[in-house]
Order: structure tokens, then sequence, then C-alpha cells
């Protein structure tokens, strides 16, 4: 192994990996003729490492690679380098999940490989794939040296064990084939059933697991034990016939050791009678063959009829299974449908609630917005009634205030014409006070010339007098000129003391009004901005509340709309529910029909099964001659082969007594004595 694990460091450092140290240690401990590599995760480059060193290999007789997790490719390598190996013996490929690509290089091992005669494959995929197993069965067929062939868990199908019954009919060399814990099926069981009898060499096979019937295990344990019967027999009249032919070889050898001189005539006697005897055996052994030959062929003709009728049961058996079968199924269909039906219903109730639900949810959804739509313009329309209010008030205070202008302005006309009614009224007074004045001065100065005149008149002669009176009068118009003047002063002071303090008044008041107007011009222009403002507010309201509008039209059309919706929904529904109502009812027209067919189908089975009933009752009248006769036969082949075994034992007895006698006439011949054969 030291070689071998040199090799393997070399391959795997020419090929650009290293070698496993697991590998390597395993190769280091193993002993001598066994390669255990178990439980080791083998990689591409060790696998194809050892495809290139096994063939080479002569002192490996078993390799154990299992759960090694081989990779297709890996596996591949492996095995073609197998192919080649003359010296392997026993292959363990247990549990590497071999799929398609593994069985194909399996089927060209067993085609090429000469030695293997033990191979286990549990725990794998090899039935996955038929194609690829057909491959592995058709390197089966054409391998003579495999004795022992393990397939357990191997996902192997009814078709799969079709094709591993071609390959048993072809293969001579096969005697243990474990199928357990497969997919193998009733086919699959009668498959391998029927192949049995064309197979001389496979005494054991294992079906546990595979879903096969009682019957068809018994029948498979029945041909192995007639199998391993057979193999018995053959076994020891070999290793009879192994003993005898020794012991002839070794009396020739003594007889020829001694020299054809020694013979007498009595030895040769003896051995014609021998001949004689051995010829008589022969032709004896060939009757009783042939005898046993036509109750075979007898035998093997009623097993061929018990096959038929069992095959005819089987054909109605299948035909009543698959009458039950179809009834089964139209019965899942009805039910299926049945609930497929309810499940259509409800699905549609929850549908129509739904949707129901839906509508009443968008519905509401819509009275809310329309009613909030609507608080929203009833705020709206309050807030422009309030707007209105607000603006009907100001232009009432601006009218009022207009009025107010108005008036104040007539009131201030009206004061300013009546203090110039007034200054006039003072004017006129003071100049009718002067007028008055002047007047009675005239007046006065009239009366005093025409005093002074009468007084010339009549007192000219008072000149002196009438001169200081006169003096008097003139220093009393003086005084009177004076207190004119003064009082003409006074009033012209005074008027132009009324006229200043009526201009003070009057620009006071001016001032007053002025101030009034410009309070009342900034009040209305307040006012007016106010009412620009209110203006735009009542505008901007006016276009909320056309927008309103538009949104509250556009919600009630949107609300037609969804109504029209859902009148054409509930149109819908009401034609999809008399639609499903229709295909229901089609349905179960169609249902009732199945039904109907189902009570033929029914009715069929009856009769079927009083058919098979019959031909049970038939058949199990028939099989029973058929096992009365082949008691009989059985009886008779005992009988016969107690003869045979009476013929067999006589002719023994003989052998024996010549035997004797030629050991007596050996031991009493003067030449030699012969030592005793074993």
């Amino acid at each position: 192994m030291e070689e071998f694990r040199r090799s393997y460091s070399r391959l795997c450092r020419e090929s650009g990996a290293e070698p496993q140290e697991a590998v390597l240690q395993q190769l280091h401990q193993l002993p001598r003729g066994r390669l255990d590599l178990a439980t080791q995760s083998l990689t591409v480059e060790t696998c194809r490492a050892l495809g290139k060193l096994l063939p080479r290999e002569t002192l490996c007789t078993e390799l154990v690679l299992s759960d090694c997790m081989l990779s297709e490719e890996g596996a591949t390598l492996l095995l073609r380098g197998l192919c080649a190996n003359t010296v392997l013996r026993f292959l363990d490929l247990k549990g590497n999940n071999l799929r398609a690509a593994g069985a194909e290089a399996l089927g060209k091992l067993l085609q090429q490989n000469k030695s293997i005669q033990s191979l286990t494959l549990e725990w794998n995929s090899l039935g996955t794939w038929d194609d690829a197993f057909a491959t592995f069965c058709g390197g089966l067929a054409a391998n003579g040296a495999l004795q022992r062939l393990d397939l357990r868990n191997n996902q192997i199908s009814h078709k799969g064990a079709e094709e591993l019954a071609l390959a048993l009919k072809g293969n001579t060399t096969l005697q243990q084939l474990d199928l357990r814990w497969n997919n193998v099926g009733l086919l699959g069981g009668r498959a391998l059933m029927n192949c049995l009898p064309s197979n001389r060499t496979l005494w054991r096979l294992d079906l546990a697991g595979n879903n096969i019937p009682g019957d068809v295990l018994r029948a498979v344990e029945q041909a192995m034990g007639h199998s391993q019967d057979r193999l018995t027999t053959f076994q020891e009249n070999q290793a009879r016939t192994h003993v005898l032919s020794k012991e002839v070889q070794h009396l020739r050898e003594e007889k020829s050791k001694q020299g054809c001189g020694c013979l007498c005539p009595q030895f040769l006697d003896l051995m014609e009678t021998i001949d004689k005897q051995r010829e008589e055996m022969a032709k004896s052994s060939r009757a009783s063959a042939a005898r046993v030959g036509q109750l075979q062929e007898a035998l093997n003709e009623r097993h061929s009829i018990i096959n038929a009728l069992k095959a005819k049961l089987q054909m109605t058996e299948a035909a009543l299974a698959l009458s039950e079968q179809k009834a089964q199924d139209l019965g899942e269909l009805l039910a299926t449908a049945e609930q497929e039906q309810l499940s259509l219903s409800q699905r549609q109730a929850k549908e129509l609630k739904l949707e129901q639900q839906e509508a009443a949810e968008r519905e509401s959804k819509l009275l809310r917005d329309l009613s909030a739509a609507n608080e929203k313009n009833l705020l709206l329309q309050n807030q422009v009634d309030e707007l209105e209010r607000k603006f009907r008030c100001q232009q009432e205070q601006l009218f009022q205030t207009r009025q107010e202008m108005t008036s104040m302005s007539a009131e201030l006309k009206m004061r300013a014409i009546q203090a110039e009614e007034r200054l006039d009224m003072e004017k006129r007074r003071c100049r009718q006070s002067l007028e008055d004045s002047e007047s009675l001065r005239i007046k006065e100065v009239e009366h005093m010339t025409r005093h002074l005149e009468e007084s010339e008149k009549a007192m000219q002669e008072r000149v002196q007098r009438l001169e200081a009176a006169r003096l008097s009068l003139e220093e009393e118009l003086s005084r009177v000129k004076a207190a004119a003047l003064s009082e003409r002063g006074q009033a012209e002071e005074e008027l132009i003391k009324a006229k200043s303090q009526a201009r003070l008044e009057e620009q006071q008041r001016l001032a007053h009004l002025e101030d009034k107007l410009r309070l009342l011009a900034q009040a209305r222009d307040e006012a007016q901005g106010a009412c620009l403002q209110q203006k735009q507010v009542v505008a901007e309201a006016q276009t909320r509340v056309s927008q309103l509008g538009l949104q509250v039209e556009g919600l009630r059309r949107r609300l037609e709309e969804l109504q029209q919706e859902l009148s054409l929904k509930d149109q819908e529904r009401v034609a999809e529910v008399s639609r499903v109502r229709v295909e229901l009812q089609e349905q179960n027209g169609r249902l009732q029909a199945e039904l109907a067919a189902q009570e033929a189908l029914r009715e069929k089975a009856a009769a079927l099964e009083r058919q098979l009933k019959v031909m049970a009752s038939d058949h199990r009248e028939a099989l029973l001659d058929r096992e009365s006769e082949n008691a009989s036969l059985r009886e008779k082949l005992r009988l016969r082969e107690a003869e045979i075994a009476r013929i067999r034992d006589e002719e023994a007895q003989r052998a024996s007594f010549l035997q004797n006698a030629v050991l007596a006439y050996v031991q009493a011949s003067p030449v030699r004595t012969l030592s005793p054969p074993k």
C-alpha cells in the first residue's frame, strides 16, 4: 500500500491538487488487500487519481467507498478506471447518491469487468431515470462474474423492475439479489416472478417493502425454495461425482502402476460388469429423467392452465379494480364538483357580500363626503352670508357716513350761510344804525339848520347869544360827531371783531370739518379697502363656492356614475349568478348523467362481480381438481423418486459390493499390496 500511497500523491500533484490527508492516512493504516475509504469525502481529483491507479493494482481485492459523497464526474472517473481491473472481488458504493451518469458508468463496468463478485449499491438513486437504469440492466445481463447484488433503497419503479427481469433472464451467474425498500409494485413483482423460471442460478431474492401483494411474494419465495433445493442437489451430485471420479481415477492409477500384464480376466470381467451396470444405471436414469420430464411437462401444462386461469382472474380483478377506480374517480369528481359548486357559491356569495360591503362603504363614504361637502358648503354659504351681511353693514355704514358727510356738509353750508347771513345782518344792522345815525344827524342837522334858520330869522338880534348858542351847539355837534365817530369806530371795531371772530369760528369749523372730512376720507378709504378686501374675500368665497359647487357637481356625477356602475355590477352579478346557475344546472345535468353512467357501471360491476364469483367458484373447483391431479402426480412422482432412490441404493450396494470385491481382489493379489482408497 505504500507504493499505492506514493503513486496517489504523485498523481494528485501532477493534476495540480493537493492529496487529501484523510485519504493518505487511510491508505497508510489499511490492511493488505483491502482499501477502505468509507465516510471520506472524495474530491474529483482523488477519484481521477484512484481511477488511474486501480487498473494497475494487483493486491486490492476489496474496495469500500460507502458514504463518500461522490459527484457524478468523480463516480464516472472511478468506475471507468475499475473496468480494466482483474483482481477486485468486492465493491461497496453505498450511500453516494448515484444517479443517471453513475448508473450508465455501472452498466459499462458490469459489461467490461470480469472479476467483481459482490456489488453493494444501497442508498443511491439508480432507478430515478429509466434510460440510465436500462443501461445498468443491460450491463448486468452481459456480466458473467457477479454473484451478489444489493440494490436496496434505489427508487426502482415497476419499469426498472421489468428491465431488471429482462436482465435476469440473460444472466447466468447472479445468485443473490436484494431489492428491498424500492417502488417495484404489483407489475414489477409479477415481471420478476415471471423471469424466475428462466434463471437457474438465482436462489435468493428479497422484495420486502415494495408494495407487492402477498401471493406474488409467496410465489417468489416458493421459486427461491425450489432454486435452493436444486442448488443443494446439484452441489451434492457434483460432490459425489467428484468423489467417485477421484476413486475411479485412483483405481486406474493403481492398476496402471501394476502394468497391463497383471490384469486378470476376472478384473476385466469385473470392469465389464461395472461398465454394464453403469450403462444400465445411465439407461434407467435416462428413462427416469424422461419420465420426470414428461411428468414435469404435464405439470408445466397444468401450471400453464392455472396461470392462464390466474391471468384471466387477474384481468377480471384488474377490470373490476378499474371499474371500481372509475366509480371512485366519478365519485371523487362528483364530490369535487359539489365541493367546487359549494365553494363557487360560497365564493360568489362572499364576493357579492364583499361587493355589497364595498358598495355600501363607497356609498357611505360618498354620503359622508357629500355631507361633509354640504356642511362645508353650508359653512361657506354662512361665511358668504356673513360676509354679505358685513358688506351690507359696511355699505350701510358707508351710506350713513356719506349721509352724515352730506348732512354735515349741508349743515356746514347752512352754518356758513347762516354766518354770512348773520354777517350781512350785522352789516345791514351796522349800515342801518349808521344810516339811522346819519339820518338822525341829518335830521338833527336839518332840524338844527331849520332851528338855526328859524333862530336866525327869529333871533337875528340875538347874535351874541346865538353865537354862543352856536358855539355851544357846535361844541355839542363836535361832541356828537365825536360820539358818532367813536360809536362808528366802536361799531366798526365790533364789526371787525365779529368778522374776525366769525372768520376764526369759520376757520375753526372749516378746520374741524376738514379734519372730519379727512377722517371721513380715511374712513372712506379704509372702508373702500375693507370693501375691496371684502369684495376679494367675497370673490374668493364665490370662486370657492363655485369650485365647491363644481366639486359637489363632480361628486354628484361621481355618485351617479358609481350608482350606474353599481347598477351595472348588480346587473353583471345577476347575469353572473344566472350564468353560474345555468352552469351549475348543466353541471348538475352532467353529474346526473355521470351518476346514471356510474349506476350503469355499478350494475355492470355487480354483474362482473357475479360473473367473477361464478368464475371464482369454477376456478376454485378447477383448482381443486388440478390440486388433486397435482397431488396424484406428486404421489406418482414421489413413488417414482422412491423407486429411483431404491434403484440408486441397489446400485450403490452393487457398487460397494464390487468395490469390496475389487479391494479383496487387490488385497489378494500376489504382486503388491495396495492401500485402501480414502
